[in-house]
């Protein structure tokens, strides 16, 4: 009888080790996902005011970061300012109004994670859109993007 006594105990221990865990677990999840959310706002916020500085603080600023468009693939944080420099702000025009929908966060660990998503520009005369997927990791100053593929 008195084995079974002791066995309880440790049952009720292990079970709520185990249920504590997936707790912390989805916790951290949701922070992670909030805090990307944020960078992401934060970069339609700095679009919406003509802010590409701001915008491109979103990336990871490292001659590693990748941006595949189309058939074109862009290396490093500088080249791809330098590209949407060319495409939105370059002889007079406009950056239109951003927005992002349909967003889909999946954390994959403590410091990595995946974007999906869909985006549209509204300027003047047309309304460029598409789809794109991000990778995202974390560093000490924030989440940020190394990898973005985007389509038309």
């Amino acid at each position: 009888m008195t084995g079974k006594i002791l066995l309880a105990p440790v049952v009720i221990v292990f079970g709520w080790a185990a249920l504590s865990g997936k707790e912390g677990k989805s916790d951290k999840t949701a922070v992670a996902k909030k805090a990307i959310r944020k960078v992401l706002d934060k970069q339609v916020a700095a679009w919406n005011k003509g802010d590409l500085d701001g915008f491109m603080t979103g990336y990871w600023k490292s001659p590693n970061l990748m941006f595949f468009s189309g058939k074109d693939k862009t290396r490093g944080w500088e080249a791809t300012l330098k590209r949407y420099q060319k495409k939105y702000q370059s002889e007079g025009r406009k950056m239109g109004k951003l927005t992002f929908s349909e967003l889909e966060i999946d954390v994959l660990g403590p410091k990595t994670a995946w974007v999906r998503g869909r985006w549209q520009v509204v300027l003047d005369k047309e309304k460029p859109n598409g789809l794109f997927t991000l990778i995202m990791k974390k560093f000490p100053e924030g989440w940020r993007i190394v990898h973005d593929h985007t389509s038309a």
